[in-house]
């Protein structure tokens, strides 16, 4: 079948105008006739053209009937909503159908106005979401479908009460449809709650490791993260990379020190401004860094197909991150590589998360300053000895008759030479020693054993600060709502939050220590959803009343009722 006859007029026309001229897989399985009318569990490779396929799956909600929004989509990042924002509108913009945006960080009013418009889809991040349905700015009687995209990571950042309050304001009629990476046991189970003759749509088979994706390790002392970093970004200067940092704090210390040894690079961090993460982000996706340095948090909004290098500085804490990191090259069809710097006491934990993420990796040491300097030399050689490119259009007449001149100059190696100097042929920066380390070829670790806890073995080696939440057992708090509660008011993910005690009037929260900061300034902000609920570190002088009760009884020592510790699927 033609592509008109699989889509439609409108839809074909907007493929023509992309120069598209076939589905990709997991576009194709959704336009299965067998799943007309069913929810779906859309899971693919990242870059295999999932949000053109959710906008497929809604296609028949946006087309037919009244009224105005019919279809939402959910998405875990404001960068992210944004740029499905920006895929569906040419995707549905030969049809007439508006799509709009609401996000945390945006303009209430801009929003509004967009909203009056009568977007026929409307892309949200879920707490926005919500404020614009309980304020009355958007009315879900008419919705036909809604998309919970990145549904693993919506429930990794605490979403997951958001989630159902905003599936009670729709039609039970409705098609409800999740696109996911992987489907742990959280995900499925939140799928069974919400979806009515599920029926799972995969692009690519779950765990199958995407093969346009090479895969590297280099074996680095700790201290020589950042001379392995700089030396990485050397050998391939026209490389466009991303690379990963644990924390905030890595991420400012990264960028700082590359940006004194001369490289252009941006930090991409959820501390930082709305405007100011989307000047880095456009600057890198116009090519103008050697690097956007990030987090997982704000790089899960990072949709850009030229990515040709994923670095990550070190191993994450488990295989569904590494494939989420590694999965942002290698798209569409294109080539990539995703490099991993792991230090020797890592290794044997390196290679049990490699497996489980399905991934043969190949072991190679950090390219030395004498190979990065011989590459250099070739690369420029080549460079002005070749051909001319493909549409060069000559050099104008002063650099022609400068070079002539230079030409014909008494000592001419010299010249090119003082040249060479001034264009700093070699790199931004000087490449830097490193220590060798080999991996041997002969180690064989065993698996580790699995830890009851999931993140159990990550946060044990992280420092917590306690934060007292006025909210207890008797207004209806439990592990699960303080959870959603503080990932959502502190803007963190489940990760970054430790222990919970939950009390009678008054509970205990653990949040990791390097996010402490940050999420105390944000969580002290007046909540619009329940102003009564106070959120200060453990320490502070002044505590707030509990909720719903402006006279605290001082209450008599005693154990706390009831420590939970939280679990992880």
């Amino acid at each position: 079948m033609t592509l008109e006859e699989l889509l439609g007029p409108a839809l074909a026309r907007a493929f023509a105008d992309k120069k598209y001229t076939a589905l990709t897989a997991v576009q194709e399985a959704v336009l299965d006739p067998s799943h007309k009318g069913r929810d779906l569990r859309i899971s693919s490779q990242t870059g295999s053209g999932k949000t053109v396929a959710l906008g497929l799956v809604i296609r028949d909600a946006v087309e037919k009937g009244e009224g105005a929004p019919r279809a939402l989509v959910i998405e875990p990042t404001r960068e992210l909503a944004k740029q499905v924002e920006d895929e569906l509108a040419w995707l549905f913009g030969h049809q007439g159908s508006r799509v709009a945006s609401v996000t945390g960080g945006a303009s209430y009013r801009d929003e509004r106005r967009a909203l009056d418009a009568k977007p026929a889809i409307v892309v949200a991040t879920p707490g926005r979401l919500l404020d614009h349905l309980s304020r009355g700015g958007i009315n879900a009687s008419q919705v036909k479908a809604v998309v919970l995209d990145e549904a693993d990571r919506l429930l990794d950042m605490g979403f997951r009460e958001d989630l159902e309050t905003i599936l009670s304001h729709v039609p039970e009629g409705r098609r409800t449809h999740l696109v996911s990476a992987t489907f742990p046991r959280d995900v499925q189970a939140l799928a069974d709650k919400v979806q009515s003759d599920p029926v799972h749509v995969m692009g690519t088979q779950l765990g199958v490791a995407n093969a346009d994706i090479e895969h590297v390790v280099h074996l680095v002392d700790a201290r020589d993260r950042l001379s392995a970093l700089i030396n990485l970004l050397l050998a391939a200067p026209d490389a466009q990379t991303l690379v990963f940092a644990r924390t905030r704090a890595d991420v400012a210390t990264f960028a700082s020190e590359l940006d004194v040894a001369g490289f252009s690079v941006r930090p991409l961090s959820g501390e930082m401004q709305q405007r100011e993460r989307e000047r880095a982000l456009a600057a890198f996706k116009r090519g103008e860094l050697h690097a956007l340095i990030a987090t997982d948090v704000a790089a899960r909004g990072i949709d850009v197909q030229d990515i040709s290098r994923v670095i990550q500085l070190e191993p994450p804490t488990d295989a569904d991150t590494y494939t989420h990191r590694s999965g942002r090259t290698g798209r569409a069809g294109r080539k990539g590589t995703a490099v991993l710097l792991v230090s020797p006491p890592a290794l044997a934990r390196t290679r049990f998360l490699l497996r489980r993420a399905g991934v043969t990796a190949k072991f190679a040491p950090v390219p030395s300053p004498d190979e990065i300097k011989r590459a250099s030399i070739e690369r420029v050689f080549e460079d002005l000895t070749g051909p001319n490119p493909q549409g060069f259009a000559g050099f104008d007449d002063a650099t022609w008759g400068l070079a002539k001149r230079l030409a014909s100059s008494a000592d001419v190696p010299r010249t090119i030479a003082r040249l060479l100097a001034h264009t700093r042929f070699a790199g931004v920066a000087e490449p830097r020693p490193v220590r060798a380390l080999n991996a041997p070829d002969d180690e064989r670790p065993r698996a580790p054993a699995r830890p009851r806890d999931g993140n159990e073995t990550a946060k044990r080696a992280q420092t917590f600060v306690p934060f007292q939440v006025t909210w207890g057992r008797e207004h209806g708090a439990d592990p699960r709502r303080l959870l959603a509660l503080m990932c959502r008011r502190g803007e963190v993910d489940r990760q970054s939050i430790g222990a919970i005690q939950v009390g009678a009037r008054v509970s205990t929260v653990e949040v990791a220590a390097d996010v402490a900061g940050a999420f105390a300034a944000r969580a002290s902000r007046p909540d619009a959803r329940d102003d009564r609920v106070r959120i200060f570190p453990a320490t502070a002088e002044k505590k707030p009343a509990p909720a719903g009760d402006a006279r605290p009884k001082k209450p008599a020592p005693k154990k706390p009722e009831r420590t939970e510790r939280r679990r992880s699927s």
